[in-house]
């Protein structure tokens, strides 16, 4: 509770409803919070991202309306414009509607320009995270962002800014562990980047590849053959450069019988590219 309301910000009120802001995670049923669940259970409309899992989707309570609003043939900006007119539409006929949004909305989801925009319009908005993809998959593999006396310190990246720019690649050379997200499609041109600002060639990288699915699969190779083009991945995956990378193999060894709760231990043997 936050000065006696339910956590998050809640804006001056119009229309009938509310409108959730949702995590869906990284797509494993059990990884959804307890809150999420309670409040898919109870929602009346449920606009969805493609990316979002059947197992989540599972949650949502049957007789909701529900919508999935991503589409490969609409540009971003009309596609997000069009949800947006769904969540007002909707709010204003039901009490309570949830944006369903997959790992964190606030983590690349576009949630804050969500947040900001219905309630610049004057709607109730109440905002429920969820588990980042960015941390979740690396952990689930055997690789911990930071490490005692290996990395101290992490950045969580996107690898295509608006506009298709790049970031600038020599502000995070100097960051012990990048995770970076949305970067499969420019993987060789990063690469190079990140070389040429000063990361080793050898330093070790690892993509996790539909992380959290039956369909997981777990690239481990070093940043000198993801520049060169000998990394076959596909989208979406996480991708993780730094020495951390290297611990995988010596904690999977040591923790497997305590990992088998993720229920994924066999699909996370190392591919070589």
């Amino acid at each position: 509770m936050l000065g006696g309301r339910p956590f998050g910000l809640v804006a001056a009120v119009r229309g009938r409803g509310t409108i959730y802001l949702v995590g869906a995670g990284p797509g494993p049923g059990d990884w959804l919070t307890l809150r999420a669940a309670r409040t898919l259970a109870r929602a009346e409309v449920v606009v969805h991202d493609r990316l979002v899992s059947q197992e989540v989707l599972a949650f949502v309570n049957p007789r909701a309306l529900r919508f999935c609003v991503e589409s490969e043939t609409l540009d971003a900006d009309l596609r997000q414009a069009r949800i947006l007119r769904m969540l007002e539409f909707y709010a204003a006929r039901y009490r309570f509607v949830v944006r369903l949004k997959g790992g964190d909305p606030f983590v690349f989801g576009r949630g804050g320009e969500e947040w900001e925009w219905l309630s610049q319009r004057g709607w109730r908005v109440e905002v429920i995270p969820g588990i980042s993809s960015a941390l979740a998959l690396p952990a689930a593999a055997g690789i911990p962002p930071t490490f005692r006396g290996l990395a101290s310190a992490f950045a969580v990246v996107a690898g295509c800014q608006r506009s298709g720019a790049q970031p600038d690649w020599e502000r995070y050379a100097r960051v012990d562990t990048l995770i970076i997200l949305m970067g499969v499609q420019r993987r060789a041109s990063i690469a190079s980047a990140l070389i040429r600002a000063g990361r080793p060639p050898t330093q070790p990288c690892c993509f996790i590849e539909n992380g959290g699915t039956e369909r997981e699969r777990v690239v481990v190779t070093q940043l000198a053959d993801v520049a060169d083009g000998r990394c076959e991945v596909c989208s979406p995956a996480v991708w993780i450069v730094g020495d951390v990378v290297a611990l995988r193999d010596r904690i999977l060894d040591a923790a497997q019988p305590e990992m088998a709760w993720t229920g994924c231990r066999s699909r996370l043997a190392a591919v070589s590219p």
